[in-house]
């Protein structure tokens, strides 16, 4: 199941180019309730070690604003948060550091074949292993030469 959070245009949703304080302030205060009562209610119904909850976006933002004037952020692809929870996930942990400014990461850097890799064995999936022929090649989920999963996320 995917639930979705924005899915309008520019500021209606996460995107954040104009104002990210006033966009993320709103839309954090119309999703953080309701994750935080999902994974109570998944754990009080014993449901959370197999229900694996996946939390991101498809990019980060850079640590300066967009414009001369204004306190929008641009697309960043060099360092950005996902966070999991349940589903086989180890609690607590974080994996990764950006430099300083949040620019780009720079310890324990990953692909986002390998957040997709550890995301398919989590479900019970050999990501490695799940291919199909296109174009002369065995295609795969995590790109032609594979990937491994993120150890220190797993249980």
């Amino acid at each position: 199941m995917q639930i979705y959070s924005g899915g309008a245009h520019n500021d209606d949703n996460w995107d954040a180019h104009t104002d990210m304080e006033r966009n993320h302030n709103l839309h954090a205060a119309e999703t953080d309730k309701p994750i935080a009562g999902l994974i109570k209610d998944l754990k009080q119904r014993g449901m959370l070690d197999e229900t694996l909850i996946v939390w991101g976006g498809e990019f980060g933002r850079p640590p300066t604003a967009e414009y001369a004037e204004g306190s929008g952020r641009d697309h960043n692809a060099y360092g950005f948060t996902m966070w999991m929870a349940g589903g086989g996930t180890k609690g607590g942990v974080s994996v990764g550091k950006t430099d300083e400014l949040g620019a780009a990461a720079v310890e324990n850097r990953f692909h986002v074949k390998n957040l997709h890799a550890t995301i398919l064995q989590l479900m019970g999936l050999d990501p490695n292993a799940l291919t199909y022929f296109y174009g002369g090649l065995d295609q795969r989920l995590v790109g032609v030469a594979g990937a491994q999963s993120i150890p220190e996320v797993m249980a």
